[in-house]
């Protein structure tokens, strides 16, 4: 194969790899973490998506696809992401500390019965890390999608997917596939 992009090859390689030792390592809480988000949207509750950087992005992507559609016109399903209001972010930031700008939200948005789904590779950022720990201070469901090692998130969490790499693009790559099929799976049950 002939390319004009360095390291084109090696890095779809590369991530072919990755998303096949994913599905083997993986697989059993991919569908653990699919029944807490399923389980929320019946019972009437929300998902909760926050991370930092491109996870952050990846966190507005997912809680999109629930409001909007994935495969199907149906109704929306609540899915919010606590990245997307740069006053909120910024006031919390500024005004509290930076670590904080996830839990505030969380305090002001969830309830009990909710899922905080935190995205971090390395499974360390610390207002993701203190995020989670005020959701399930409040009795939330908490998921984390991190890299191989799972960080701190790996032993807060009810459900950890842990993608087994330290290559951060990698992991959000998977991290984004994931995420598509937990929707879809949302999806086909509560839509």
């Amino acid at each position: 194969m002939s390319s004009t992009v360095p390291g084109l090859e090696i890095h779809l390689r590369n991530a072919a790899v990755l998303f096949n030792e994913t599905a083997d390592i993986c697989a059993p809480d991919i569908a653990a973490a699919a029944s807490l988000w399923v389980i929320a949207i019946q019972t009437g509750h929300k998902l909760l998506f926050f991370g930092n950087g491109g996870s952050a992005t990846q966190a507005e992507h997912l809680a999109a696809e629930l409001v909007g559609k994935f495969y199907h016109v149906r109704r929306a399903l609540p899915g919010i992401a606590l990245s997307t209001s740069a006053a909120i972010l910024t006031a919390v930031a500024n005004d509290i500390a930076f670590d904080q700008v996830f839990v505030r939200q969380i305090e002001a948005l969830a309830v009990a019965g909710d899922v905080a789904v935190g995205l971090s590779t390395s499974g360390t950022s610390g207002n993701v890390v203190l995020g989670i720990q005020r959701a399930k201070s409040m009795g939330l469901k908490t998921v984390a999608l991190t890299g191989s090692s799972g960080g701190t998130l790996r032993d807060l969490v009810d459900v950890c997917i842990q993608i087994p790499s330290t290559d951060t693009p990698l992991i959000q790559e998977a991290h984004l596939s994931i995420g598509h099929l937990l929707c879809e799976e949302v999806e086909r049950s509560c839509g």
